[in-house]
Protein backbone atom coordinates (compact mmCIF):
# COMPACT_ATOMS: atom_id res chain seq x y z
CA UNK A 1 0.00 0.00 0.00
CA UNK A 2 1.43 3.77 -0.95
CA UNK A 3 0.68 6.61 1.37
CA UNK A 4 -0.13 9.73 -0.75
CA UNK A 5 1.72 11.66 1.03
CA UNK A 6 4.47 9.89 0.90
CA UNK A 7 6.23 12.54 -1.64
CA UNK A 8 6.11 15.04 0.65
CA UNK A 9 7.12 13.51 4.28
CA UNK A 10 10.01 12.85 2.51
CA UNK A 11 10.74 16.20 1.04
CA UNK A 12 9.56 18.04 4.11
CA UNK A 13 12.37 15.45 6.06
CA UNK A 14 15.18 16.26 3.56
CA UNK A 15 14.37 19.90 3.72
CA UNK A 16 14.19 19.48 8.28
CA UNK A 17 17.56 17.46 7.76
CA UNK A 18 19.48 20.19 5.73
CA UNK A 19 18.37 22.86 7.68
CA UNK A 20 19.59 21.35 10.49
CA UNK A 21 23.07 20.41 9.02
CA UNK A 22 23.54 24.03 7.63
CA UNK A 23 22.52 25.02 11.15
CA UNK A 24 25.13 22.88 13.11
CA UNK A 25 27.90 23.43 10.87
CA UNK A 26 27.53 27.11 10.63
CA UNK A 27 27.51 27.28 14.22
CA UNK A 28 30.50 25.00 14.70
CA UNK A 29 32.77 26.92 12.39
CA UNK A 30 32.17 30.14 13.81
CA UNK A 31 32.64 29.77 17.06
CA UNK A 32 35.58 30.97 18.73
CA UNK A 33 37.59 29.74 21.63
CA UNK A 34 39.01 32.55 23.69
CA UNK A 35 42.86 31.62 25.05
CA UNK A 36 44.64 33.12 27.58
CA UNK A 37 48.28 34.32 26.65
CA UNK A 38 50.29 31.69 27.90
CA UNK A 39 47.24 29.16 25.98
CA UNK A 40 47.82 31.00 22.54
CA UNK A 41 51.79 30.76 23.32
CA UNK A 42 51.56 26.78 24.24
CA UNK A 43 49.69 25.89 21.23
CA UNK A 44 51.17 28.59 18.41
CA UNK A 45 51.75 25.94 15.83
CA UNK A 46 48.91 24.57 15.42
CA UNK A 47 46.78 27.75 16.03
CA UNK A 48 48.63 29.55 12.49
CA UNK A 49 46.73 31.16 9.96
CA UNK A 50 43.31 30.13 11.71
CA UNK A 51 40.78 32.88 13.48
CA UNK A 52 41.17 32.83 17.07
CA UNK A 53 40.26 35.14 20.35
CA UNK A 54 42.78 35.89 22.93
CA UNK A 55 42.06 38.01 26.39
CA UNK A 56 44.32 40.02 28.78
CA UNK A 57 45.29 42.83 29.33
CA UNK A 58 46.77 46.34 28.34
CA UNK A 59 50.72 46.40 29.45
CA UNK A 60 51.00 50.37 30.75
CA UNK A 61 53.18 52.32 28.72
CA UNK A 62 52.56 50.04 25.31
CA UNK A 63 50.19 51.53 22.81
CA UNK A 64 51.28 53.53 20.38
CA UNK A 65 48.65 55.18 17.94
CA UNK A 66 49.14 56.74 15.16
CA UNK A 67 48.10 60.13 13.66
CA UNK A 68 44.65 59.07 12.09
CA UNK A 69 43.39 57.40 15.51
CA UNK A 70 42.75 54.38 13.52
CA UNK A 71 45.54 52.22 14.36
CA UNK A 72 46.67 51.04 16.79
CA UNK A 73 49.63 48.82 18.47
CA UNK A 74 50.13 47.30 22.00
CA UNK A 75 51.23 44.64 23.99
CA UNK A 76 48.53 41.94 25.85
CA UNK A 77 50.15 40.00 28.51
CA UNK A 78 48.87 37.71 31.11
CA UNK A 79 48.70 38.85 34.84
CA UNK A 80 49.43 35.63 36.34
CA UNK A 81 52.28 34.87 34.31
CA UNK A 82 53.36 37.83 32.81
CA UNK A 83 53.40 36.65 29.29
CA UNK A 84 52.93 38.85 26.24
CA UNK A 85 52.22 39.55 22.64
CA UNK A 86 52.08 42.21 20.20
CA UNK A 87 49.23 43.09 18.98
CA UNK A 88 48.65 45.14 15.43
CA UNK A 89 44.68 46.63 15.36
CA UNK A 90 43.48 49.10 12.08
CA UNK A 91 40.00 50.31 13.24
CA UNK A 92 37.71 52.00 15.75
CA UNK A 93 39.07 51.97 18.88
CA UNK A 94 36.83 51.70 21.94
CA UNK A 95 36.58 54.85 24.38
CA UNK A 96 37.05 52.50 27.23
CA UNK A 97 40.61 51.04 25.83
CA UNK A 98 43.40 51.91 28.09
CA UNK A 99 46.84 50.81 29.72
CA UNK A 100 45.99 47.72 32.28
CA UNK A 101 42.29 47.19 30.99
CA UNK A 102 40.62 43.94 30.10
CA UNK A 103 40.76 43.32 25.96
CA UNK A 104 39.77 40.91 24.03
CA UNK A 105 41.44 40.46 20.62
CA UNK A 106 40.41 38.67 17.37
CA UNK A 107 42.61 37.82 14.54
CA UNK A 108 45.37 36.23 13.33
CA UNK A 109 48.27 35.07 15.58
CA UNK A 110 52.11 34.89 13.42
CA UNK A 111 54.02 32.39 15.90
CA UNK A 112 57.41 33.24 13.81
CA UNK A 113 57.19 36.53 14.96
CA UNK A 114 55.01 36.30 18.43
CA UNK A 115 52.80 38.81 17.10
CA UNK A 116 48.60 39.23 16.60
CA UNK A 117 47.36 40.80 13.77
CA UNK A 118 43.57 41.86 15.20
CA UNK A 119 40.53 42.61 13.51
CA UNK A 120 38.40 43.03 16.26
CA UNK A 121 39.17 44.67 19.82
CA UNK A 122 36.79 44.33 22.32
CA UNK A 123 37.56 45.77 25.76
CA UNK A 124 35.75 45.79 29.16
CA UNK A 125 34.14 48.67 30.49
CA UNK A 126 35.72 50.22 33.59
CA UNK A 127 35.14 49.23 37.22
CA UNK A 128 33.47 52.81 37.85
CA UNK A 129 30.13 50.77 37.66
CA UNK A 130 30.88 48.35 40.44
CA UNK A 131 29.68 49.30 44.01
CA UNK A 132 33.12 51.28 45.76
CA UNK A 133 34.23 49.59 48.32
CA UNK A 134 34.34 51.24 51.82
CA UNK A 135 36.80 53.81 52.53
CA UNK A 136 37.90 54.48 49.04
CA UNK A 137 35.99 57.84 48.76
CA UNK A 138 33.12 59.07 47.03
CA UNK A 139 29.52 57.77 47.29
CA UNK A 140 27.98 54.39 47.77
CA UNK A 141 25.04 53.76 45.81
CA UNK A 142 22.96 53.70 48.55
CA UNK A 143 24.41 56.93 50.08
CA UNK A 144 23.39 58.59 46.54
CA UNK A 145 19.72 57.47 46.97
CA UNK A 146 19.29 58.53 50.48
CA UNK A 147 20.29 61.72 49.58
CA UNK A 148 17.31 62.47 47.12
Amino acid sequence: MRLPHAKFLIAGGLIIGTICYLMFSGINTSMVYYYTVPELKASADSLASRGVRVSGHVLPGSIEKDDSGSKVEFSVFDKETNQSIFVTYSGIIPDTFKDSSEVVVEGLYHPESQSFEAHTLLAKCPSKYEEKQEGEGGYTASEQLSSR
